[in-house]
């Protein structure tokens, strides 16, 4: 019986295999990079309703965190500040700037300013602020130095892999009580040795069980 193909078709067997191989591997190295809260979630920032800078408010004023974001310490969310908390300045100041002109229409009307989360997380996720205040974890260490940000962007994944990066090793996030609000701490040489005399002192094990975030 005569040969249909040439014997040197034979060679190209394990080209088209090597082939098959690494255009597999690289739609898998694409999607789990690609289509990870890495690639797909850091850098949002969002346009809010008003420009409202973290860095003159937060920075260069020095505005504690806690002042706007009421409840950070005692409850699950970080709240967003109502028009009242802009209002105990922003009625003496900055009165005649339009840029500000929603902030009084929303005095006036009642009606709450839209703001857009940045920080959002989904609904199938458990947070709680106040434990991780207590656990001593600067708000740096999820939002950045926002003190520095004209425009509130994210810049840390929040995935679920992230998460479990610190709960399984948090020493490097924990920083003095006085210095949690802070964007001018600096960690010293002594820094993860005195994190692990507080993680002693005040008990914290962070778990890594589905059922802790996931409830």
């Amino acid at each position: 019986m005569s040969q249909i193909f040439p014997k040197k078709i034979n060679k190209l067997l394990p080209l088209l295999v090597a082939i098959k191989l690494i255009v597999v591997v690289s739609a898998v190295f694409f999607i789990w990079y690609y289509f990870s809260p890495q690639y797909t979630d850091v850098g949002y920032r969002p346009v809010q309703p008003i420009a409202y800078s973290h860095k003159f408010h937060a920075g260069d004023l020095g505005i504690d965190c806690r002042y706007c974001h009421t409840g950070v310490e005692t409850g699950r969310f970080a709240q967003i500040p109502p028009t009242q908390v802009c209002m105990n300045c922003h009625s003496m100041v900055g009165k005649d700037n339009p840029k500000l002109a929603p902030l009084f229409e929303s005095w006036e009307t009642g009606k709450p300013i839209q703001w857009v989360r940045v920080h959002d997380l989904p609904d199938y996720s458990y947070f709680n602020h106040a434990a991780h205040i207590r656990a001593q974890i600067g708000c740096e260490s999820c939002h950045g130095n926002v003190s520095q940000m004209e425009v509130v962007t994210r810049v840390k994944p929040l995935s679920m892999g992230w998460c479990l990066d610190c709960h399984r090793n948090p020493a490097p996030h924990i920083r003095p009580q006085n210095m949690i609000t802070r964007f001018d701490w600096k960690p010293t040489d002594t820094q993860i040795t005195e994190a692990q005399k507080i993680m002693l002192e005040k008990n914290i094990n962070p778990k890594t069980e589905c059922s802790v975030c996931h409830r």
